[in-house]
């Protein structure tokens, strides 16, 4: 059995932690039941995941069963990874979704995306990365009072590209989330809330015009300017045919949206990393219309 979970991008600005979109780079992971637990990992930066037993994946896996009280069988679990990871682009995600899936799968939960959803939210603390990675596409997410996570997607509009550029170095996002204060004006607070509401209506719409202040934020993005030099000229970067530059989840990596036909603007983004001393790739992905997927 294989399944294919998509890397994701959560908070698209002002979105923190309520927005994610669903990316076109992908962890593979093909299991079955075995005497004894076997790992293998190949792929992009596969000296970072673990072989052993301590595999998110796995542990994820052991946690979906202790939580329906069932018993996980050893696995023979091969990881082909294609997602930069402590990049800003749910690798964490993705292998907390693969693990619960994997988990259902073995244990014959018989889960529907809905409760595979709500178990790899309840795990990772936060729903957006998550419900990119189920749902796939733009979704827009929140836990609910009783604790359950609620999500609805959207499609990016036709004639709007997605890219990441991805910087040569590493953020954890423990570090970037420490930066950010314990409480927040109210003033900031309100324009974050128009800025989300303007995003969604904007993408759902295609309403060009309502960039690139659609994309402005006062939550998480000014309070990390320090950890990823030259984000705070990226993300007030003005040119024809871009709508908005935003940090890639915790970064840092920053995501570019544009109309198709200015796929050149991408290049602004690489330059200000390049004038700040960092190097830099642009992955030119498609949004994942579909999350998580079971092969074979």
């Amino acid at each position: 059995m294989r399944v294919r979970v998509p890397a994701s991008s959560a908070n698209l600005g002002p979105g923190f932690d309520a927005l994610g979109l669903a990316l076109g780079v992908y962890l593979t992971c093909t299991f079955e039941p075995a005497p004894r637990l076997s790992i293998q990992v190949r792929g992009r930066d596969a000296n970072k995941i673990p072989a052993t037993e301590d595999n998110l994946i796995w542990q994820t896996a052991l946690r979906v069963a202790q939580d329906v009280g069932g018993s996980l069988p050893m696995i023979a679990l091969e990881i082909d990874n294609d997602i930069p990871i402590e990049k800003g682009l749910g690798s964490s995600a993705a292998a907390l979704t693969a693990g619960v899936v994997i988990a259902d799968q073995l244990l014959g939960l018989h889960w529907k995306p809905h409760r595979i959803l709500d178990e790899a939210a309840q795990i990772e603390g936060h729903p957006d990365n998550v419900s990119a990675c189920v749902l796939g596409s733009i979704v827009a997410s929140a836990i609910d009072a009783g604790g359950v996570a609620r999500a609805v997607r959207l499609e990016l509009p036709a004639s709007y590209g997605v890219a990441v550029v991805v910087p040569n170095y590493e953020l954890p996002t423990s570090q970037a989330r420490a930066v950010l204060p314990a409480m927040y004006s109210r003033q900031d607070a309100i324009f974050n809330v128009q800025r989300s509401a303007l995003l969604i209506a904007a993408l759902a719409t295609g309403t060009t015009s309502a960039f690139p202040a659609a994309f402005e934020d006062r939550l998480h993005q000014p309070y990390r300017y320090a950890l990823v030099p030259g984000l705070e000229e990226m993300v007030k970067l003005r040119a024809p045919g871009l709508l908005g530059c935003a940090l890639s989840g915790a970064g840092p990596s920053v995501l570019v949206f544009y109309e198709k036909g200015c796929e050149q603007v991408c290049d602004l983004v690489r330059q200000i990393f390049a004038l700040h001393g960092r190097e830099s790739e642009t992955l030119w992905v498609k949004i994942a219309e579909h999350g998580y997927e079971l092969i074979g």
